[in-house]
C-alpha cells in the first residue's frame, strides 16, 4: 500500500496574546485550512509566578464550528452559557461543539492564579458543515484518566484516544462528524503506522521532538501537511516526541470566518453577530 509523505510544513508563528505565549500554524501563509480543521493556537510552555493573571480567555462567543482544547501541562477553567463547568488538569481534554452559538470562557482557575507553575496548552477548531452549523451546543471536558491509552510498537509509544476508534478501542468523544483525533506520545526509535486513510485528510502536529514521515523530518512547532497521494501513513520518531494526530472527511464547503463565527456565507456570518448583539446567545451565568 502506497504511504504518504509530507507536502509541505507549516512553522507555528509567534503571535502572543498579552504575557501568553502563543505560536499558531494554522491558518498560516500557505494554508487557511486542512479541511475541515481550521485553526491552532499553541500556548506556552512557559512559567507563571504565584500571583499571576492565568489565561486572558473570559467570556466570548462562538457559532458554527467545535473547539478541541489539549491540556499538555498546567490546568483550565471552563464555564459557558450551556451551563457546563469543569476544571481540567494536565492530559485532559476538552470538546466544545459551537453549534448554532454558545458563550465561554476558559481561564485559570484560582489555584494555579495563586501558586503559578508551567502551562502549555493548544487548542485546535474543527469546521461544522453547514448541515450541522446550528445544531445545539454541547461540551465535554475530560480528565487524563477518562481518556484510554493504547500501547503500540510493543510499547514505545502509547495513542491517548480522544475520539473514533482504534484496534477494538473507542474514544469517548463522539464526533458529529466521524473526526478521528488523539495524542500520541512517542520513544525515540517507536512507530506509528495508519493502514488505510483513503478519502480522509490528516492533521498531524508535532508538540515535542522529531519524528520522520517516508523520510521527511518534522520538527517542534510544525504542522505537517500529507501528500494527497497515498493511502497508509508511517510516522517514525527520531527522539522521544509528542504529536496531535487526527483525521477526519473533508467537507468541500465554502468557508467564511469573521472573529469567533465559522460559516458558508458572509449574510451568515452577518445573522451570527446580529444574533450575538441581540443577546439571542445565551449570557455567560
Amino acid at each position: 500500500m502506497s504511504e504518504k509523505s509530507i507536502k509541505r510544513l507549516h512553522p507555528a508563528q509567534r503571535d502572543d496574546i498579552g504575557d501568553l505565549l502563543t505560536q499558531r500554524p494554522l491558518p498560516g501563509p500557505y494554508a487557511e485550512q486542512i479541511d475541515p480543521f481550521l485553526f491552532l493556537n499553541h500556548h506556552g510552555p512557559q512559567h507563571y509566578p504565584p500571583g499571576n493573571r492565568g489565561l486572558p480567555f473570559g467570556p466570548h462567543p462562538h457559532r458554527g464550528f467545535e473547539t478541541v482544547t489539549f491540556i499538555i501541562d498546567g490546568s483550565l477553567m471552563h464555564k459557558d452559557s450551556a451551563g457546563h463547568e469543569s476544571v481540567i488538569g494536565a492530559g485532559g481534554v476538552q470538546w466544545m461543539t459551537a453549534g448554532s452559538g454558545i458563550v465561554h470562557a476558559e481561564v485559570s482557575p484560582p489555584a494555579f492564579r495563586e501558586q503559578g507553575g508551567q502551562l502549555e496548552i493548544l487548542q485546535l477548531w474543527i469546521n461544522l458543515p453547514g448541515r450541522l452549523k446550528m445544531t445545539a451546543p454541547a461540551y465535554a471536558g475530560l480528565q487524563q484518566s477518562d481518556i484510554p491509552t493504547v500501547q503500540l510498537d510493543g510499547g514505545k509509544a502509547d495513542l491517548h484516544l480522544i475520539a473514533g476508534e482504534w484496534d477494538g478501542h473507542t474514544g469517548p468523544v463522539q464526533s458529529l462528524t466521524g473526526v478521528f483525533m488523539s495524542t500520541v506520545a512517542m520513544r525515540a526509535g517507536a512507530q506509528l503506522h495508519v493502514p488505510d486513510l483513503r478519502a480522509r485528510n490528516v492533521f498531524l502536529y508535532v508538540v515535542r521532538g522529531t519524528v520522520e514521515v517516508n523520510g521527511d523530518r518534522a520538527d517542534a512547532f510544525h504542522l505537517a501537511e500529507l501528500s494527497d497521494e497515498g493511502v497508509a501513513l508511517t510516522i517514525t520518531a527520531e527522539t522521544d516526541a509528542l504529536l496531535i494526530f487526527g483525521h477526519a472527511t473533508p467537507i468541500n464547503e465554502p468557508v467564511v470566518s469573521h472573529g469567533p463565527f465559522v460559516m458558508n456565507t458572509k449574510e451568515e456570518i452577518q445573522v451570527a453577530i446580529a444574533d450575538f448583539e441581540a443577546g439571542r446567545f445565551q449570557a455567560l451565568r
